[in-house]
């Protein structure tokens, strides 16, 4: 008969001291207990949270960013963090939500600090920044690529949350800050054509690096969005693809002038020497730029609250009847043929 410590064929049983902490509980304990400060999250002591509503409705969004698909494996944690829980607060600004909270899962090779501390570090300085706290969450192995997974809460007065099925013909257009940059920050990191041309601009190399590693939500912008926009959501998979996916839920198509689109002083360069096309603006994605439609009369009041914000509000293009998907227009009124209009996953 084995001993109580060893199995039949004589290898050892590995037993967890029940009066310990197990490993998972100490990394929760370690990294994430301390951005849990909303009182609904009981100190990540329980397996479920609470979340006020206030008599406000509750938004809930989730995206998760997978190692090798929406971050490098080379990027700094700290930048991972930061993006994971931004392209949620993206979404709720895109909705005129107030950020109430947000529920984190991590699948991790390993649990090392020094990739470990500075994303908690990270993730708890945003979460502070943008009054977001860690409500609770999950933490997991996995053999594979990373992926952190958030799914936030925002809060919004009953029925005011603003839906991708609001646009009317003649709505304006409208987008916040630059379209592109990040396709563009990543093209810099994989040695494309981008990098190549910009070997001699390292200002212009960290900042479309940096648009893609750290996106910038437009959350100042959300309660105008809520007062003006007839629809609107944020410009994730590309412009191009995401305004058709607006124009399909409104029952409507669009028209863009592809000049007014508004894009960085380095992406203009980039064009202009046809280092890169417009479409690769267009349709490649990680902008997390706010994308609305207004009331000709509400257009100007979002572009001045845009400026008070601090934030450039262009619009882009109108609103039209029919089914049709958006025509994009050059500057000389020509439609121009996108081959694609957005990232896609499949």
């Amino acid at each position: 008969m084995a001993s109580p410590s060893r199995r039949d064929d004589g290898s050892a049983i590995v037993t967890q001291d029940r009066t310990q902490p197990s490993p998972e509980d100490s990394l929760i304990a370690r990294y994430f207990k301390p951005l849990a400060t909303d009182p609904g999250a009981f100190g990540l002591v329980d397996d479920a949270a609470v979340l006020s509503s206030s008599g406000d409705d509750i938004v809930v969004t989730t995206d998760a960013v997978v190692e090798g698909v929406h971050y490098l494996a080379t990027d700094p944690p700290d930048t991972i963090a930061r993006k994971a829980l931004r392209v949620n607060l993206s979404d709720l600004a895109a909705k005129g939500a107030t950020p109430a909270g947000f529920v984190l899962t991590l699948a991790l090779r390993s649990k090392e600090d020094a990739w470990l501390r500075p994303f908690a570090d990270a993730l708890g300085e945003d979460a502070k920044e943008f009054a977001c706290p860690l409500l609770g969450g999950d933490t997991v192995s996995t053999p594979g690529p990373q992926m952190i997974s958030i799914t936030a809460f925002g809060r919004v007065p009953q029925g005011r949350m603003v839906g991708r099925t609001g646009a009317r013909p003649g709505d304006r257009i409208l987008v916040t800050g630059t379209i592109g940059d990040a396709a563009l920050g990543l093209d810099v990191l994989t040695g494309g054509a981008a990098a190549a041309a910009l070997t001699t601009d390292p200002a212009a190399r960290e900042a479309l690096i940096s648009r893609y590693r750290v996106p910038q939500p437009r959350n100042p912008l959300a309660r105008a969005v809520r007062d003006h926009a007839t629809a609107a959501m944020d410009v994730s998979d590309g412009l191009a693809g995401d305004l058709t996916k607006l124009c399909a839920a409104s029952g409507v198509s669009a028209t863009v002038d592809v000049t007014s689109v508004p894009l960085s002083a380095a992406a203009a360069s980039l064009v202009a020497r046809n280092v890169v096309c417009v479409e690769t603006l267009l349709a490649g994605g990680d902008d997390y730029e706010v994308l609305c439609t207004v009331s000709p009369a509400q257009g100007d009041a979002l572009m001045v609250a845009g400026r008070a914000a601090g934030l450039a509000v262009t619009a882009i293009g109108t609103i039209v009847a029919g089914k049709q998907g958006p025509r994009f227009l050059d500057g000389q009124g020509q439609e121009l043929v996108l081959k694609r209009l957005s990232y896609s996953h499949f």
